[in-house]
């Protein structure tokens, strides 16, 4: 468990806390998706609200938001009653939420997207001069000086716009500030941004409610945690109570060390599925590498250090332009995507939304995507096993035609399994499997590994998260600069894998990697 941070001096100050939420309960069509809960929030506290997707947390959030309208309970603002019908009026009241989605018009500048209806007037006019000097003024009480207020937004990062949006809370005066997966789409430099950014708005008493999948984020930033499963409340408290086993163990009532299962039973390495050697384009060079029946590698590196390049490249999407490519023994070429998939090679992407789901389309639907265009005489034989594999996946939906859009996260990312699984293939490529998924989902995905490895598949996954790499593999590569740098045993340090993929800046990085590998041999 990561050093919990102290409160800030704002919150120890305060004599009652900024927002006091009770017995909040919600049902949808008669059912019931949240039910008599509630939390405080006092100034210049960081509150995480965390629990499975589907416990609660996004309609607890839109009702202090004021996107749903409460069934039951009351909400205390700033020592008010109060009860908002549109996010616009809890804003204005300073109650500011960040969603994953940005609400932000891409064609408009900063300025003009943080004060968009609101606009500093001079002499009848819209003060443009004034409202890029308020702008500037509010990106500085951040420590941003690398956003331009003229700038367009669409021209910026995911962090970038994410920072505008805060800084379009801090113009309201907000003193709640509502997060939700603030860094689900941000590297790792970004993140620590964002950090700092938190901890001044710590400083100037703004209350955070955090909500977030990631545990270490969790533990690192805040003062207090709510728990939700079901629609209900675990328990809320101090963070300092709470070890991430007994965290974990509260959100799906089981315990961390279920976390990443080992081999199934009766699990064998086999013949050599997937080989390269000498593989490079313009992203990666030097690419050797070999790759089993029934084994799950590891691939681990800092962000742009090739991950990505290396799946897109075996999966023909960015094709190798040197180098060999072998398949179960017998040289290919793999030009495309579709000969690839033909191939019996499957790549999860990294982004489910965007490369991986037809959003408006329904489950069978996005199920039938790859065998519908590259297998199409098959369609009427798979759509009779995708039952099947929707069932053996969990899948959580209302049946085969409900849009994947209204999907949980967990739900979505089955989805693009069940696409790939119905192509039964013999090499799966992993790029971020559990990215932006909750616990329980997580543990649903690794369970999958291992059967399919199990079943004779050969598994490469690339992950950001050293304990899912080291947690999960049998074999890990780390990758620096578009090359493969190292090969470590299962169960090797992050300490030594952090060492390789930062060009073995550790001293003893070369003897750790000899003597892992003598541990392994021995």
């Amino acid at each position: 468990m990561s050093e919990n941070n102290t409160t800030a001096p704002a919150a120890a100050q305060a004599t009652e806390p900024i927002l006091t939420a009770s017995g909040l309960s919600k049902s949808f069509f008669g059912v019931t998706v949240l039910h008599d809960v509630g939390i405080e929030l006092w100034p210049g506290q960081v509150h995480g609200l965390v629990g499975e997707n589907g416990a609660g947390k996004s309609t607890f959030m839109k009702i202090l938001a004021g996107v749903y309208e409460r069934d039951a309970g009351t909400v205390t603002f700033a020592g008010e009653p109060v009860t908002f019908g549109h996010p616009v009026q809890a804003m204005k009241a300073g109650l500011a939420t960040v969603f994953q989605e940005f609400n932000l018009l891409p064609e408009r500048s900063v300025a003009q997207n943080i004060y968009l209806g609101r606009e500093p007037r001079k002499a009848g006019f819209v003060d443009q001069r004034g409202m890029v000097r308020e702008t500037k003024a509010l990106l500085d009480q951040l420590g941003i000086d690398f956003i331009d207020p003229s700038a367009r937004v669409g021209s910026l990062t995911v962090a970038e716009q994410q920072i505008v949006e805060i800084a379009k809370a801090l113009s309201y005066d907000a003193k709640v500030i509502s997060m939700d997966e603030p860094t689900a789409a941000l590297a790792d430099h970004e993140v620590t941004l964002l950090y700092g950014i938190i901890r001044r708005l710590q400083a100037r008493g703004v209350a955070i409610l955090y909500v977030s999948h990631r545990l270490k984020e969790i533990f690192d930033l805040c003062d207090s945690i709510t728990v939700l499963k079901d629609g209900a409340l675990v328990s809320s408290g101090p963070t300092t109570e709470l070890t991430t086993n007994e965290l974990v163990r509260r959100m799906v009532g089981r315990s961390i060390e279920t976390f990443f299962p080992g081999p199934e039973e009766g699990t064998t390495v086999g013949e050599l599925r997937l080989a390269v050697a000498g593989g490079g384009n313009a992203f990666v060079d030097g690419i050797d590498l070999e790759l089993r029946a029934g084994e799950i590698v590891g691939v681990s590196g800092l962000q742009g250090s090739g991950r990505t390049e290396l799946v897109e490249a075996i999966f023909g999407a960015a094709p190798f332009s040197r180098g060999s490519l072998a398949l179960d023994g017998a040289p290919v070429r793999v030009t495309s995507a579709r000969s690839a998939v033909k191939h019996g090679v499957a790549l999860i992407t990294e982004d489910r939304k965007a490369q991986g789901l037809a959003l408006g389309q329904s489950v069978l639907d996005n199920a039938l995507l790859v065998i519908r265009g590259v297998f199409a005489r098959r369609t009427s034989a798979v759509r009779k096993e995708i039952p099947g594999v929707l069932s053996s996946l969990e899948i959580s939906s209302q049946g085969l035609d409900q849009e994947v859009q209204f999907l949980s996260g967990g739900n979505q990312q089955k989805v693009v399994l069940a696409k790939w699984l119905a192509t039964k293939p013999r090499v799966v490529l992993l790029d971020e499997p559990t990215r932006g998924i909750d616990v329980g989902a997580k543990i649903a995905v690794y369970q999958l590994m291992r059967q399919l490895a199990k079943d004779g598949v050969a598994i490469l996954m690339i992950s950001s998260e050293l304990p899912e790499v080291i947690g999960m593999s049998d074999r890990i590569l780390v990758m620096h600069d578009g090359r493969i740098v190292a090969e470590l045993p299962a169960g090797a340090s992050e300490e030594l894998v952090l060492s390789a993929a930062t060009g073995a800046a550790h001293p003893g990085a070369a003897a750790l990697v000899d003597d892992a590998l003598e541990g392994e041999q021995a």
